[in-house]
């Protein structure tokens, strides 16, 4: 056994961290999480506690607070609002002022391209400009019969 995990129990006993158990304790992690976050050359052991530390908040934030998939036109009206954004400061991602429009109106669906864009501008996984009712699978097609000639 490692010597760093020889006695876990006196490791806990120390304050290293632990599984969190309530906001409270959330809080102080994610304050922590943040100050390391903001630390311009982290070093190796730094690192591992930013790692350490944002898997203990997701796991307590996934058991603890829901947060429901939004459809993309809701996420980007979301962004928009956040930011204090007009649809023409999407011009760049959408091409036009009517793409924009279009797709804010429900009436056009994002592209492949125009996800890759707001994904970069917005520094967002690209998943959460998709909607997964427009993901459609094309239906299979029966093959071909050749006929035998004889």
């Amino acid at each position: 056994m490692s010597t760093v995990l020889a006695n876990p129990v006196e490791m806990i006993a120390h304050g290293a961290p632990r599984v969190i158990h309530n906001d409270a304790e959330l809080e102080m992690y994610t304050d922590a999480l943040f100050r390391l976050t903001a630390l311009e050359n982290p070093s190796s052991s730094e690192l591992e506690a930013i790692e350490l530390l944002t898997l203990l908040v997701e796991r307590y934030e996934q058991e603890h607070y829901f947060v429901p998939k939004a459809d993309p036109v809701s996420v980007v009206r979301f962004l928009v609002e956040q930011q204090n954004l007009t649809q023409r400061d999407l011009i760049p991602q959408f091409g036009s002022e009517s793409a924009v429009s279009m797709f804010m109106t429900g009436q056009r669906n994002l592209t492949l391209e125009q996800v890759r864009k707001l994904s970069a501008r917005f520094k967002l996984p690209a998943d959460v400009f998709i909607s997964k009712a427009s993901v459609t699978h094309s239906p299979r097609r029966p093959a071909k019969r050749r006929s035998r000639s004889r």
